[in-house]
């Protein structure tokens, strides 16, 4: 997707170590890991690939499809924020899945102006049918490396930007209490 927004923050290389001295020796790429990274990212998104095949949908339906249906009634300024990309690229999707009924878009209560979204009984679905195949996969994945789950945790978050780890915090362990509230401005 060209679209996405990228902080600057993000854009910043890692060429050495935080609080490192910038006359630090720079490491030699870890091509190894980067490129199982790569691998990894495909198959993990390559089996809900495939089931998004049958409704002609791709990888931003699949994200936006994922958020709306662990955070009920979010706010589509929120969804543009959580997944960095344009409205543009955000309003082709979330037509598309508007008007094949997987997720329905209502006015805010107390600002109209705001659209919130939330997931029909078939998005609902989909979503789910989505992140079972992803939660297999990650499943076999830890049981067969010999590692633990929350090893593995502690390494994803590890892999976030430092100053973006508080709102992933916030936003994964809100979706696990119920619906999303908008938050103030």
């Amino acid at each position: 997707m060209a679209d996405i927004n990228v902080s600057p923050a993000s854009r910043r290389p890692s060429s050495t170590a935080p609080g490192a001295s910038s006359e630090t020796v720079v490491r030699e790429p870890a091509y190894d890991l980067i490129e199982l990274m790569f691998f990894a990212y495909r198959d993990f998104v390559g089996d809900p690939d495939h089931v998004l095949e049958r409704y002609s949908f791709g990888r931003a339906h699949h994200r936006v499809l994922h958020f709306v249906n662990r955070h009920p009634e979010i706010r589509v300024a929120d969804l543009l924020d959580i997944l960095k990309i344009t409205k543009q690229s955000l309003a082709r999707v979330l037509r598309e899945l508007i008007e094949q009924g997987f997720i329905v878009q209502k006015e805010g209560l107390a600002d109209r102006r705001q659209r919130l979204l939330t997931v029909t009984d078939k998005g609902r679905a989909l979503a789910l049918e989505l992140s079972r195949l992803q939660t297999e996969r990650i499943a076999r994945a830890i049981a067969g490396s010999g590692t633990s789950r929350d090893a593995a945790v502690r390494f994803l978050f590890a892999m976030i930007d430092p100053e973006a780890r508080e709102d992933v915090t916030r936003l994964i362990t809100k979706a696990d209490r119920g619906p999303a509230r908008p938050r103030e401005r």
